[in-house]
Formats: structure tokens, C-alpha cells, sequence
């Protein structure tokens, strides 16, 4: 199963003309009443678009973004980005920076537009496959991806000591908009020496995905001691996005991840729970000592 993710850079892929929200929340007391929130958006050459500016009531959306944006949030704490009517111009990376004394966040999010979706197919961007319960892609396995319409112009390890990326709309900054669709190769690279990140494969959960009931109000390390106590462990993010890509997972509740990240998959979007679109949601990477519920994985036997 393939689709696509940095374990770094958050990455939210949807179909043209849907609606998406990109998620910005803050882990304070207060409310977002008062605080400066301003999403930007990163261009091909590097440089930074204004997309929405909110101070106060105050709020402004700037170019081609002008009435598609707006604050969506379901919550006082909430400064995640709605955009309607998604374009093939959306695609990139946006930045979130909310400004408000010692409570300032700031977060990138990659936003993917795919003409069609892709159908089933699970493919992982990340620092360490292992860590997410995945394992190094091979050839095929990124061509079958890019036949099924993975467009990424980031470069990565397979299995054979190859970085390759896949593009199925060229352009000047991913190899040149003359050369045809296809895996772009950088060829063999020294395995010691180079650095890049690299495409995982995750294959279909061989356990069970869930979320311990009754237990909202953990830190981390009690986190993980529950799931212990389930002869389980604490579950991965790539655990999650399986089981909610290919079981339909559908949880509510925000919980611990063994990255320290706190997330929750929904598959059936409803008022208050990711309203707009089925996706795994980011609550984002709070203090270990803050209390949250936490999603458990136990392998098969």
C-alpha cells in the first residue's frame, strides 16, 4: 500500500476542486481572540506568499486566495486554514505562524493536490522507515506510485542504493519542464556519504490499531506504560495512517503517537471532528508532560 508523507513536513494530499483543511492549534489556556495568525505559502523560487492575515476580527486574504481562505477552526484554540475550491496552484508548502507572547507556533504544511486520487496505495516520506513501521521502497514499488499519479519532487533512497523521485506533471524546478513524466533518478549515491530522506512502503497492518478507551488524560510516559499494560505498544504514525487509509479508522479523540506527536485519524468527517474532509489529523508535538489519550498497536502473534 502506497501514499505519501514526511514524518517532518506534515503533508495533507486532496482532489482538485475539493476543500481542505490545513491544521494550526495552539496548546495554551487561552483562546486565539487577540493573536496575530498569519499563513504563508512557499513559491518555487524560494520566496513567500501572503495568504491569510488575522489580527484580532481583523483578517485578510490576499491574490488569487481572496474569498477561498478562511479561519475554519472549530475551536477557540484554533487557527487551521480552509481553502475551497482547491487548485493544481495550491500545491506546496505552507507555513502557520501563530504569534500571541510565550505562546507562539509555528508550523509547515505540505499541501498535495492529486487530479485523481490515488487508489489505495500507501507510500511513506520519511527520515526512517523502521520507525514507522515500514521498510525501504523498491523500484517497483515507486513506479507503481507514480503510475497510480504520485507527482513528488523530492528526492529519495529505494532498496537498491538509487535516490529517485517521481513526476507526472514536469516543471522547471523538478528536472526540467522539456524531459517527459517519469521517476527522475540522481543514480547510485554513497550510501555513507550522501543524504537524503527515502521512500518507505508499508504493507497492510499485521495487528491491531486502536484507541485505549477511558484513557484521555495521560502524559507521554504514561502513554506508553498503558499500552504496555495492554500487551501492546504505544502506536506509530504510520500505524495510524494505515489503519485509517485501508481499515477506516475513525477516532475523535486526540492522542499519543510514539514520535510525541499527538494525532487522530477520522474517516467520517462530522461537526467538530475534521468537518470538511476524512483525514489524519495534527494536533502537533506538545510538552510530554501535557495529558492526552493515546493510540495503542499490538502486533500479530
Amino acid at each position: 500500500t502506497i501514499s505519501k508523507f514526511n514524518c517532518h513536513d506534515f503533508i495533507f494530499i486532496t482532489k482538485l476542486g475539493a476543500s481542505v483543511t490545513l491544521p494550526c492549534i495552539i496548546d495554551s489556556n487561552d483562546t486565539i481572540a487577540g493573536y496575530r495568525i498569519e499563513w504563508t505559502k512557499v513559491n518555487d523560487k524560494g520566496t513567500w506568499t501572503h495568504v491569510l492575515l488575522s489580527i484580532s476580527s481583523h483578517r485578510k486574504a490576499n491574490g488569487n486566495f481572496n474569498n477561498r481562505v478562511f479561519l475554519g477552526g472549530s475551536k477557540d484554540k484554533d487557527g487551521s486554514l480552509v481553502i475551497k475550491n482547491v487548485s493544481m496552484g495550491d500545491n506546496g508548502r505552507y507555513r502557520c505562524e501563530i504569534e500571541h507572547g510565550e505562546e507562539d507556533v509555528m508550523h509547515d504544511i505540505i499541501l498535495k493536490v492529486e487530479s485523481r486520487l490515488l487508489n489505495g496505495k500507501f507510500l511513506f516520506f520519511c527520515p526512517a522507515c523502521a520507525d514507522q513501521g515500514a521498510v525501504v521502497a523498491s523500484f517497483d514499488q515507486l513506479y507503481e506510485a507514480w503510475e497510480d499519479g504520485l507527482d513528488w519532487c523530492n528526492a529519495g533512497w529505494l532498496n537498491d542504493g538509487t535516490v529517485q523521485y517521481p513526476i507526472t506533471k514536469p516543471r522547471e524546478p523538478c528536472g526540467g519542464s522539456r524531459n517527459g513524466p517519469g521517476l527522475r533518478s540522481y543514480g547510485q549515491r554513497n550510501k555513507k556519504l550522501s543524504r537524503f530522506d527515502v521512500f518507505c512502503y508499508a504493507s497492510k497492518l499485521r495487528g491491531k490499531f486502536y484507541g485505549l478507551s477511558n484513557h484521555n488524560n495521560l502524559t507521554f510516559n504514561e502513554a506508553v506504560q498503558a499500552c504496555l499494560h495492554e500487551d501492546a505498544e504505544i502506536a506509530k504514525v504510520g500505524h495510524m495512517f494505515a489503519a485509517w487509509k485501508l481499515e477506516g479508522s475513525n477516532h475523535c479523540n486526540a492522542g499519543w503517537l510514539a514520535d510525541g506527536s499527538v494525532r487522530y485519524p477520522v474517516s467520517k468527517p462530522r461537526k467538530n471532528c475534521s468537518p470538511t474532509e476524512a483525514a489524519v489529523r495534527l494536533v502537533g508535538f506538545p510538552d510530554k508532560k501535557k495529558k492526552y489519550g493515546v493510540y495503542c498497536f499490538r502486533p500479530e502473534q
